[in-house]
């Protein structure tokens, strides 16, 4: 297939209708046909409202779609990429009990038991069996809800994507549920080249076993749909001969399956209505509107999902993808898209697609606005309004425009993006929280102090406007604390390039970037946001804020550990404030911070890390004295991508100092005898220039190493700690 701007246009639409279906779906997942219909009538649109809980969730479908591809990357693009390999990548990015996947316990939730097989050393496709799992367990739905993003890389081509499917589906599940998995990446791939959706149906039912139920159940809603049934009567049909009583488990592929298909064949090939057929059709929701809206987005395109109701404006691009690379958990529509665009480009041998010199928001595609919002409380100007525009730059094709109206002196036009956890998520009630948090939100600030902000803005307002941007993080009570830029002034169809270096916000997570629109004078008119960029790295310490207090005086009504779907706080810890710990990846077993001392990590039993920073962090040092106690191992981490890769400086209670490297397995790069001493601080230096490490103890360069093999270019910092405990006031990079 021709890697052009139909291809792109349509792998944007994919995620989007992607998004948009497990949005559509997920505020009544598991609902029966008969409860949607008598609560909420048929779903022609979102009901989060009627239903009181939050539109933008995290949940295990995206999270899944959109990590789990990521093993192209970490395994360089190969196209004969294994199922352990995979494998190998469900054990980096997935953050147990926390992240990715829906966590409920071994033989509960197929992908829990898949996942721990893998971590006690089962490989895939093993992993995934039936032989190791049963019957009943492989074949629930887990392969089909995560495919959608094969079925995109292997646009063109559903041979490839078929075989991609088997390979990714075995990681976790066997059977009929890899069968219907291969279906529906076929089908996507096919839907980039081909508009027919019969004849795609007919086309992808034949990679799979004749023999098998999805291809008896695609064959039977085939010959319904070309008789007199309408649809309610078809998915009658369904719950009498593939319904959830005929099969066991906790969601089956069949029967869900089965209403994908009966959607895409009575949804006369439009996206509300093929929607609407397979909500209000009940089951899993989320997970098969998900599936129909990827595959609706990809053949009909963006053009497709506009023709009913406005599906794209409150999803806003915006996307929460939690795993253990917790940098990219405050992602986006197109972020994503691009991400799938160049990971095919890779697969063909083709250089990546440099987009605004890989500007962090770059708006490069129709509808694009990647999560941006209009500001509207207080006295902010209510005439304000965002949409992506054409707009021809030597760099791009198309900006973000800000359209405002009667703009005054003291009233101000202002937008902002979620860098961090999102404001609206500390004020959630019970039940809101509960819809949120099914799923951990786990996830790093995207932007922190010391680094830079480069944008270019261009004004189209006739009368003079002064810009400032600016940022807000969490302080003193979780609330949020604004610092701004100086004022940049701009006359009409004035351009300007401003670059602005990130405060110090005194170890507290920045959780929005924005800008703020001002006049002396009444004003009208529009701004471009051609793009903005984060770089350069942070100069910062990480500590717990001075405004915390070391005393009960300070509770929340909300009890922080619902925000970390169960991970272990003391009860000393459970006040305001905890933000900041939130702002890091976490698998230690306890983590306490008494008096000074900000990490106070704990693992009882193998290796635990804390992460925090950027996937795009470079040349760096980090440093931070730290005291062991009792533990065999612990000490730094660097460019770190997950649990299963990254660089560690480490003193080991065996009287060793390491440079190791983890790369799905622990390797020692370089070791020297180093005395240590329990309960003795050790000041520790790690830094990465190039492919050259360095560990330096109390400020003396005793240990070098060059990588010469695969290494890690670029990721977060951390700690480590392994069989005990590691106590350290700071964590400081530069």
């Amino acid at each position: 297939m021709k890697l052009d701007h139909i291809f792109e246009n349509k792998v944007y639409a994919g995620v989007l209708g992607k998004i948009i279906g497990v949005y559509l779906g997920r505020p009544f997942e598991g609902w029966p046909y008969d409860k949607i219909m008598k609560e909420l009538g048929p779903i022609y649109y979102y009901v989060n409202d009627k239903l009181n809980v939050p539109m933008h969730v995290t949940d295990d479908d995206l999270n899944g779609t959109f990590t789990f591809i990521k093993a192209f990357k970490d395994f360089n693009f190969d196209k004969n990429i294994t199922s352990k390999q995979i494998g190998d990548t469900w054990l980096n990015y997935c953050l147990e009990n926390q992240a990715v996947l829906a966590w409920a316990g071994k033989g509960l939730l197929t992908e829990e038991s898949a996942y721990l097989n893998l971590k006690e050393g089962i490989e895939a496709p093993e992993s995934g069996s039936i032989k190791r799992n049963g019957k009943i367990i492989a074949e629930q739905i887990g392969a089909q809800i995560f495919i959608d993003g094969w079925g995109m890389i292997a646009a063109g081509d559903p041979d490839f994507a078929a075989d991609l499917a088997k390979r990714a589906g075995s990681v976790s599940h066997d059977g009929e549920s890899v069968y219907g998995a291969q279906v529906v990446a076929s089908m996507e791939a096919m839907a980039f080249i081909e508009n027919d959706t019969k004849k795609i149906i007919e086309h992808c039912k034949k990679y799979i076993p004749n023999d098998s139920i999805i291809y008896k159940l695609i064959s039977d809603i085939q010959d319904w749909s070309s008789g007199n049934l309408d649809w309610e009567q078809a998915r009658s049909k369904i719950e009498e001969n593939y319904g959830y009583d005929k099969y066991q488990g906790f969601c089956h592929i069949v029967p869900n399956h089965a209403l994908i298909i009966l959607a895409l064949l009575f949804g006369d090939d439009d996206f509300q209505k093929t929607l609407m057929i397979v909500n209000t059709a009940g089951w899993d929701t989320d997970c098969n509107s998900g599936n129909v809206g990827c595959y609706m987005g990809i053949k009909n395109g963006i053009e497709g999902i506009q023709k009913g109701p406005d599906f794209i404006s409150p999803v806003n691009d915006t996307l929460y993808i939690t795993s253990a690379r917790g940098s990219e958990t405050m992602t986006d529509a197109l972020r994503e898209s691009q991400n799938i665009i160049n990971i095919r480009r890779k697969l063909d041998g083709l250089e990546s697609k440099v987009i605004k010199n890989n500007a962090r928001y770059n708006f490069e595609m129709e509808t694009s606005t990647q999560g941006w919002v209009v500001d509207k409380s207080n006295d902010n100007n209510q005439n304000t309004h965002l949409k992506n525009i054409e707009y021809k730059s030597k760099i791009g094709n198309r900006a973000l425009e800000i359209n405002f109206n009667n703009l005054t002196k003291g009233i101000n036009s202002e937008l902002h993006v979620n860098t961090f956890f999102p404001e609206e998520f500390t004020t959630l009630n019970e039940q809101q929280e509960m819809m949120l948090m099914v799923y951990s939100f786990v996830g790093c600030p995207i932007i922190y102090s010391g680094q830079n902000i480069k944008t270019e803005i261009i004004s189209k307002t006739k009368k003079d406007i002064k810009i400032k941007l600016f940022i807000k993080y969490y302080g003193e009570g979780d609330k949020l604390y604004k610092i701004s830029s100086e004022e940049y002034f701009f006359s009409d169809d004035e351009s300007k390039t401003i670059e602005w270096k990130v405060p110090d916000t005194f170890s507290n997570p920045i959780t929005q970037i924005g800008y703020s629109i001002s006049s002396d004078e009444q004003a009208s008119g529009e701004v471009l946001i051609n793009y903005l960029d984060i770089t350069g790295i942070p100069k910062m310490t990480f500590r717990k804020p001075e405004h915390i207090k070391d005393n009960r005086a300070n509770l929340v009504s909300h009890d922080i550990k619902s925000l970390t779907n169960g991970v272990y706080i003391p009860d000393e810890d459970k006040y305001y404030g905890q933000l900041w710990k939130l702002a890091w990846v976490n698998d230690v077993d306890k983590w306490y911070g008494y008096g000074k001392n900000s990490f106070g990590l704990i693992k009882n039993a193998s290796r635990g890390h804390v992460f925090t920073g950027s996937s795009e962090w470079k040349n760096y040092s980090v440093n931070s004295k730290i005291m062991f106690r009792l533990a065999s191992s612990g000490g730094l981490v660097i460019r770190s991508q997950g649990l299963k890769r990254y660089y560690s400086l480490e003193i080991k209670s065996v009287n060793k100092l390491q440079i190791n490297k983890m790369e799905y397995g622990l390797k020692t790069l370089k070791e020297i005898d180093f005395k240590f001493e329990p309960f003795e601080e050790y000041e520790m230096r790690f830094e990465a220039n190039n492919n050259i490490l360095r560990g330096f103890i109390n400020n003396k360069l005793l240990i070098e190493v060059e990588d010469k093999t695969n290494q890690f270019e670029k990721g977060m910092i951390g700690c480590i700690v392994e069989n005990g405990t590691i106590i350290s006031d700071e964590i400081s990079i530069n």
